[in-house]
């Protein structure tokens, strides 16, 4: 929940708006339900249009380095213009389509650290526009996703840490403009690998699969990357062994240490 006063043109009586999510839980492709509660204050105001987006806290490159900013990428407009009447209440359902890209930010009940969602409502009054503070929202994965999330955990790998980067994935069907990773230590019988990034790319019927596999240095090497890419049907994946699958280009990439 989240409440935010905007006031008049004239600094004083403005309205206060209120976001409540009836179900914060949801996953991609989905739709988040709630609704917005505007009161009036006390001057009339005209109010211009309302609308609720998605919001991510995104890693951005600066020249100082890393930073972490907001970035909202999907909105939706709830109504037109009305006159808002002092001390008059709107209260305005919505469902919030969720873009099927939308990063992963729970997994087994557990939230991911380092990934943060949430929907933002946006009330334009005369000229002034007020936001209100982030209503977070838990984005479970998919069947899909959570079948090889699962696989990772049968393999050994430990969770590390995730985040959401601005930039794009080539060679993938990426549409918005960040994309997620989520990060594991690599268990011992991959001798040759440090960590593996992964990263999921979907849409309303397949999901582009990414790994980056961190090697280990040599003797007389220093480490590398590898990349794999897969397509993964998001109906009838269940028909695949992805532990055997995933053990199968991990093992070519880390069963052995590349000591030259």
């Amino acid at each position: 929940m989240a409440i935010k006063k905007l006031f008049a043109s004239v600094g004083i009586g403005g309205a206060s708006v209120e976001t409540v999510l009836t179900e914060p839980n949801v996953l991609p492709g989905g739709v988040v339900h709630g609704e917005v509660r505007i009161e009036g204050g006390k001057v009339p105001q005209n109010v211009q249009g309302l609308s609720v987006g998605l919001q991510a806290k995104v890693e951005v490159q600066t020249q100082d380095g890393e930073a972490l900013r907001n970035m909202e990428f999907h909105r939706e407009q709830l109504g037109g213009a009305f006159e808002l009447q002092p001390g008059a209440v709107h209260v305005v359902p919505f469902g919030l389509s969720v873009p099927w890209e939308t990063p992963v930010t729970m997994f087994l009940g557990q939230p991911l650290r380092g990934t943060q969602i949430g929907v933002t409502t946006q009330l334009d009054i005369a000229r002034a526009v007020d936001s209100t503070d982030l209503d977070p929202v838990n984005v479970h994965p998919l069947p899909a996703q959570h079948a090889l999330l699962e696989a990772f955990g049968s393999l050994g790998f430990r969770f590390k840490s995730a985040d959401m980067e601005k930039g794009r994935v080539h060679g993938t069907r990426q549409q918005l403009p960040f994309y997620q990773e989520i990060e594991f230590h690599a268990p011992s019988q991959y001798r040759g690998l440090k960590e593996v990034e992964l990263t999921f790319v979907a849409d309303g019927r397949a999901m582009d699969v990414v790994l980056e596999m961190d090697k280990k240095p040599g003797l007389f090497s220093s480490g590398s990357d590898s990349y794999r890419c897969f397509q993964m049907d998001l109906e009838g994946f269940e028909q695949t062994d992805w532990v055997a699958y995933l053990n199968h280009w991990l093992a070519e990439v880390g069963g052995k240490r590349n000591w030259f």
